[in-house]
């Protein structure tokens, strides 16, 4: 039996299917009976639970021999490393409560700096709890940017008639679709075949600029004009805040594009095969991005 945390999110998701495809027994775990149905109608057992319910994780992980475990994000909420807090010490007490010997865990770029780096400063936090624990093997992905982060641009194109954001314009960023993310954790699950506390990075198919990434979006949505312009932190936050977010959360966004920015949060291993995912920038574009300017399904189910 393998359990999934957060298996309605865009990683979850797809490491469920991936084991549900190979005839696994999955429990999914969620909060929300109805997002868990369709992993259910494909045969996997749901658990409905708050991810901070230390008491209720410890059931969900009950007779798993591995755990895909990741902290949702919550970007509402007013104490953001707070909340990373709690959903850390949750997984960390079910997980040595259960005696579970193998868990991949959703950790980021940036989980060696213990500050300065927004939210990742959280995921640094929760590898440093997870390896405290006896006879654990955990195996932290570190992922970089989510190409998904990239349709918050919807908005902002058609606004705007541009992009926006707080990163250099001219920095070459790894960008991973979310996709290639689940597969890979849903192949370590299945081999099960990473011994003690390790981490390998996921670096997306090549590493592109927000100007570059213009361009390719551009050519997608009619818009071959289109540009992205780097905007200081005052004129950002509110629109991030417009967008749902807390006031905290924006803070910590901007840190963490600070950190991009100086290069103080940056990929540790030299790009391999290994690292290297396939999803590329105009695949992703083209089947999620430009469907969701035009208010469309994705083109990818």
């Amino acid at each position: 039996m393998y359990v999934i945390t957060g298996a309605a999110g865009n990683t979850g998701s797809e490491v469920a299917a991936k084991l549900l495809a190979q005839g696994e027994q999955v429990r999914v775990v969620g909060r929300s009976a109805k997002r868990l149905e369709p992993f259910v109608k494909k045969g996997a057992e749901a658990f409905v639970a708050d991810i901070t319910d230390t008491g209720a994780l410890t059931k969900a992980f009950s007779g798993a021999k591995g755990v895909y475990a990741m902290i949702p994000p919550d970007v509402s909420t007013p104490d953001v490393l707070a909340h990373y807090q709690r959903v850390g010490d949750a997984l960390a007490a079910a997980i040595e409560k259960r005696g579970i010997k193998y868990a991949v865990v959703l950790s980021s770029v940036g989980a060696d700096r213990p500050d300065k780096t927004g939210p990742v400063v959280g995921l640094y936090n929760l590898e440093k709890k997870l390896g405290a624990i006896p006879g654990l093997n955990a195996l932290y992905l570190r992922a970089t940017a989510f190409m998904e982060n990239l349709l918050s641009q919807v908005g902002v194109i058609k606004a705007f008639g541009t992009m926006a954001g707080p990163v250099k314009a001219d920095l070459p960023i790894p960008m991973i679709a979310t996709r290639d993310i689940g597969d890979a954790a849903g192949e370590a699950l299945l081999q099960l075949d990473f011994q003690g506390k390790s981490t390998r990075e996921l670096q997306g198919a090549r590493d592109v600029t927000n100007t570059e990434a213009a361009k390719i979006i551009g050519a997608a949505i009619g818009k071959p004009d289109l540009t992205y312009k780097q905007m200081p932190a005052a004129q950002l936050k509110p629109g991030f805040m417009q967008m749902g977010m807390s006031s905290n959360m924006a803070d910590l966004l901007l840190e963490l594009a600070d950190a991009q920015n100086s290069g103080y949060l940056k990929v540790l291993e030299p790009r391999s095969p290994r690292n290297t995912t396939p999803t590329t920038l105009e695949t992703f574009v083209a089947e999620v991005f430009a469907p969701a300017y035009r208010g469309q399904k994705a083109a990818r189910a």
